[in-house]
């Protein structure tokens, strides 16, 4: 972890709780990779980012570094885009591990269900043990199965808070034993109430 360090591009695993990161005015290209593109693409396993938000050159070294320098001096956001895809192109044609297709038939499971599945129901559904479940899961996205189902669970309450929802509504939605549940979990990782979530949420959009 650098809590005190610069860093100019990073990737960010996913964390257990809200991570702050501050800067002055900024502009930035950001990517959401799913688990199976960033075990490919950052060329370690996310258990190895353990949960923290390291920098790019640290992973990718000297083609970063240029990227970085073609992105600045791009004139147009077209123009860093299609940069951002050539350079990802390259790095999908190395030679990169792959997820197991258990693992990845468990993240698609999570999101198909938006988050509603236990790590018992999860295991049965890829035909192995939880056990191995949840060490491979852990290995290969970097979080445990049933934290993972937790976070599309919240992003998928995030977004109906968004689009206007009660959080009494999103509860019983979303799957949330009730109100409090819910609050606890936006708390958690949003940092803040559902309320404030659905607001800053709104404004940012």
């Amino acid at each position: 972890p650098h809590p005190h360090r610069r860093l100019r591009s990073f990737a960010a695993a996913m964390v257990p709780g809200a991570p702050r990161i501050r800067g002055e005015r900024v502009e930035c290209l950001e990517l959401h990779l799913a688990p199976s593109a960033a075990y490919a693409l950052l060329g370690v396993p996310p258990r190895e980012l353990d949960g923290t938000i390291t920098g790019l050159d640290d992973l990718w070294g000297r083609p970063m570094r240029r990227l970085r320098d073609q992105l600045h001096h791009a004139a147009t956001w077209p123009q860093r885009h299609a940069l951002m895809d050539e350079f990802l192109i390259s790095r999908a044609t190395r030679k990169a591990p792959t997820m197991a297709p258990h693992i990845a038939a468990a993240w698609e499971r999570i999101i198909t269900r938006r988050g509603r599945i236990g790590v018992g129901e999860l295991a049965a559904y890829c035909g192995c043990s939880r056990k191995k479940l949840w060490a491979g899961f852990t290995a290969q996205v970097g979080i445990t199965p049933k934290r993972a189902a937790m976070l599309v669970r919240f992003d998928h309450a995030a977004q109906s808070l968004a689009a206007g929802d009660s959080p009494a509504e999103v509860a019983v939605t979303c799957g949330y034993v009730d109100q409090p549940h819910l609050h606890r979990d936006v708390l958690a990782f949003a940092g803040c109430t559902p309320g404030a979530l659905a607001a800053a949420t709104t404004s940012a959009n």
